[in-house]
């Protein structure tokens, strides 16, 4: 399997941001844009379908762009003041929502320790998960797992000394340790192609729901921003401490659905190595930045917790649907799931 550089097609807009977006992205950048701005408003439901989108938008800008639209929109004047109207509020929500938080050090230690209640999407594929729900499930994180270590490495550059040594051993796994074959969102591609899903980069987009959006744009916000950097460390922090059980349940659930080798070597491969990284993470990354930037603390810290809290809501997105048996989709992707 190849990948290819081509970007996807624009997904349908949901609302008037979105398409306010949309709009901008089809027409010239040479024109007169300043009427970009209008369709934000003071007000707005971060967490909706239209807002999650529209930034989505903006941010795939940074990654392989969509067909069609000219490359010169990355950097427009006009796309960073719609994209900052649209993120500003974001970032207002997370903060709000995880403003009371434990110490560093406690949310560290909690995430050394799995949840007691097994109530997660991972839990529920294992147990009683069908085919379709694990197709479901691929389909929602390819927006994340077909890029997968892109945001994080926004962060190698904004590192210096033994963190930046540390981090960049990590992100050197994530991209095959020098095997292009091995690298992980081929490997994700090729999971999905086992499930007879299209592994095309952002194919999904049009039907992922907005927790799923929301995710990846955490991801994004965190790493675009150099002032974000500390909570971008805390976002990694948590993937790689807390993948490894998770993985392990995936790839025995998987397996139990019919998947064949390639369906599973995924979640196979971060089982160990992301058992490797949570130390390199913990000692090699977050304690030698604090070592360098101590004021980092907090941010490290929220950037755990905003994790969390995206995370518990596209697993909440999920198990609801699934429980009531209802698909978590926006709507039926042709030749996907079902």
């Amino acid at each position: 399997m190849t990948p290819t550089h081509r970007g996807p097609e624009l997904p349908t807009a949901r609302g008037p941001l979105s398409r306010a977006v949309i709009t901008l992205l089809r027409t010239d950048p040479a024109e007169d844009h300043e009427a970009a701005l209008r369709p934000v408003p003071a007000e707005q439901d971060c967490w909706s379908e239209d807002h999650q989108l529209a930034l989505y938008l903006c941010y795939e800008l940074h990654y392989r762009g969509f067909a069609a639209v000219d490359a010169d929109w990355e950097w427009h004047p006009a796309q960073l003041r719609l994209r900052r109207a649209l993120e500003r509020p974001f970032l207002a929500e997370l903060r709000a929502r995880t403003g009371d938080r434990p110490s560093l050090h406690e949310l560290l230690e909690q995430l050394l320790v799995e949840p007691v209640d097994g109530s997660g999407p991972s839990y529920f594929l294992l147990e009683e998960g069908m085919r379709r729900q694990a197709q479901e499930y691929l389909m929602h994180r390819s927006l994340y797992h077909l890029k997968e270590a892109d945001p994080q490495a926004w962060v190698i550059p904004r590192l210096v000394g033994a963190a930046q040594a540390a981090y960049v051993a990590v992100e050197f796994d994530e991209y095959g340790a020098g095997r292009a074959e091995r690298a992980h969102s081929l490997l994700f591609a090729e999971m999905m192609a086992d499930f007879g899903l299209e592994p095309t980069y952002g194919h999904y987009a049009e039907v992922a729901a907005a927790p799923a959006l929301a995710v990846v744009n955490l991801m994004s916000l965190f790493g675009l921003h150099r002032a974000l950097r500390g909570a971008a460390v805390g976002q990694f922090a948590t993937v790689e401490i807390t993948s490894s059980p998770g993985s392990a349940r995936l790839a025995k659930a998987f397996e139990r659905l019919g998947a064949g080798p390639a369906g599973t070597l995924f979640y196979r491969e971060h089982v160990e190595a992301d058992a490797v990284h949570e130390q390199l993470v913990r000692h090699g990354v977050i304690r030698e930045l604090l070592l360098s930037e101590p004021e980092l603390e907090d941010d490290i810290a929220f950037g755990i917790a905003a994790t969390g809290l995206v995370e518990d809501r596209f697993a909440a997105h999920l198990l609801e649907h699934w429980r009531r048996g209802d698909s978590s989709l926006r709507s039926v992707a042709s030749g996907g799931a079902g």
